[in-house]
């Protein structure tokens, strides 16, 4: 992971970001040479359903459509 001094990510902060995002790659950011944060882009995964993912790990049983609860609940009068 690249380290670069917060003077610099101050200066470069907009283009560093993009640069980040579009290679993938981190960086560390430093004050007197201790790393003091970590810049890391995020994956474009969530939020976005894929068909079949849940393939296989549930099973459907019974009549999901046409199922009657009326005995679970009670009847108030």
């Amino acid at each position: 992971m690249k380290s670069i001094t917060i003077s610099e990510f101050k200066s470069k902060c907009i283009a560093l970001l993009k640069d980040a995002q579009r290679s993938g790659k981190g960086l560390i950011v430093t004050w007197r040479g201790h790393p003091i944060a970590r810049i890391e882009p995020i994956t474009e995964t969530s939020g976005k359903r894929k068909l079949g993912t849940f393939r296989g790990r549930m099973a459907v049983i019974g009549d999901i459509v046409h199922m009657d609860t009326s005995e679970d609940w009670e009847i108030l009068k």
